[in-house]
C-alpha cells in the first residue's frame, strides 16, 4: 500500500460516496443481508443520528473516498456497552488491495480511544476475502449461525467473529 492514502473521520461531504460503496456491497451480495439499495435520505439519517462514540471513518486516495468503516452498537443493553459491531465496505475497484486492512487498523485504534474492549462482526461463511482480512488483524471465528437470515428469499448462514482489544 502506498502513501497516497488518508484515513479520517467521515464528514457530511462523504455521505454520497459512503452510500455508493454501501450500495455496491448490497448489490454484490457478499457483505450484508440488506437487499434494497439505500437512499440518500436513509444514509443521511444513519450518519447524523450516530452517537460520536460510534465513529465512521473513510479511506481517501487523491481526494476520493474508496472505502469506509464504522463502529456500531452491538446491543442496547448496558452490559454490552464496551462491545462494538464493525462494518467495512470498500469500492469494488479497490477490494483486495489493502484498503480494508488500512480501515480496520484505524477502526481498532478508534475503538480503543472510545472505550471499547471488544469488536465483533458478522460475515457470510463464503466471504473468504473478508475473513482473511479479519483473521490477519487478529479476529477469530466464534461460530456459524445456520439459516440466520434470508437474502433474496433464501436462508443464509452467518459467521460471527470477534477480537478482544
Amino acid at each position: 500500500m502506498d502513501n497516497n492514502w488518508m484515513v479520517r473521520q467521515a464528514e457530511e461531504k462523504d455521505i454520497h460516496r459512503i452510500r455508493e460503496i454501501y450500495n455496491q456491497g448490497i448489490a454484490d451480495r457478499i457483505a450484508t443481508l440488506e437487499e434494497r439499495p439505500k437512499t440518500r435520505e436513509e444514509i443521511e439519517r444513519w450518519f447524523r443520528q450516530r452517537p460520536s462514540r460510534y465513529a465512521v471513518l473513510v479511506a481517501e486516495r487523491d481526494g476520493s473516498v474508496q472505502g469506509w468503516a464504522s463502529l456500531n452498537p452491538y446491543s442496547h443493553r448496558c452490559a454490552y456497552s464496551g462491545v462494538a459491531d464493525v462494518s467495512i465496505y470498500v469500492d469494488r475497484s479497490w477490494r483486495g488491495k489493502g484498503v480494508g486492512t488500512l480501515l480496520l487498523g484505524a477502526l481498532e485504534e478508534k475503538a480503543r480511544e472510545n472505550g471499547f474492549y471488544k469488536m465483533v462482526l458478522f460475515t457470510f461463511p463464503f466471504n473468504q476475502r473478508g475473513q482473511r482480512l479479519y483473521r490477519k488483524r487478529g479476529f477469530r471465528e466464534v461460530g456459524i449461525f445456520r439459516n440466520h437470515g434470508k437474502l433474496d428469499g433464501r436462508f443464509v448462514d452467518v459467521m460471527a467473529m470477534e477480537k478482544l482489544l
